[in-house]
């Protein structure tokens, strides 16, 4: 349970950063300290997380569902995200371009490796951006399914 509840806490802790630790104190209506108790890695702190409804609050008004996307992995989950700007477009063309979207967002992965692979290590900032083109490169997948599908009724 202890790793569960450090990777759980580093995903909290992501989200609070995301939305900024006073905006979040707003959107919460919690305190700093409290916010900070609930992804302290202090052994007086292990059994404390964040409620699920000021995770959802926070998910909100965050750029990604850092929390549930912990969750998900954890069951080996899927998840497919899409931003409202990205999901209007996400449908257009056919199985042909979500073939060449594929092979372009591979290869952008591939070059984010090869950029993060340079000095031997994987940052965190790296593996975020790696994680990002890993998602980008699901959607597409995800599009070329349901193009696939619609191709075989």
């Amino acid at each position: 349970m202890a790793d569960i509840g450090t990777y759980l806490k580093k995903h909290t802790e992501a989200l609070v950063k995301d939305v900024g630790i006073e905006a979040a104190c707003q959107i919460t209506g919690k305190s700093k300290a409290t916010l900070g108790r609930y992804y302290s890695d202090n052994a007086e702190h292990t059994d404390r997380f964040m409620p699920v409804d000021a995770v959802a609050k926070l998910e909100a008004a965050a750029s990604y569902p850092h929390v549930t996307s912990g969750l998900a992995d954890l069951k080996n989950i899927t998840l497919s995200y899409c931003e409202a700007s990205a999901a209007s477009v996400a449908r257009t063309g056919g199985v042909n371009a979500d073939v060449i979207a594929l092979s372009q967002r591979f290869a952008t992965l591939m070059s984010e490796y090869q950029e993060a692979m340079a000095d031997g290590i994987i940052t965190i900032n790296e593996a975020k951006r790696l994680l990002r083109e890993t998602v980008l490169l699901q959607q597409v997948l995800l599009d070329m399914k349901l193009h696939l599908e619609e191709e075989s009724c």
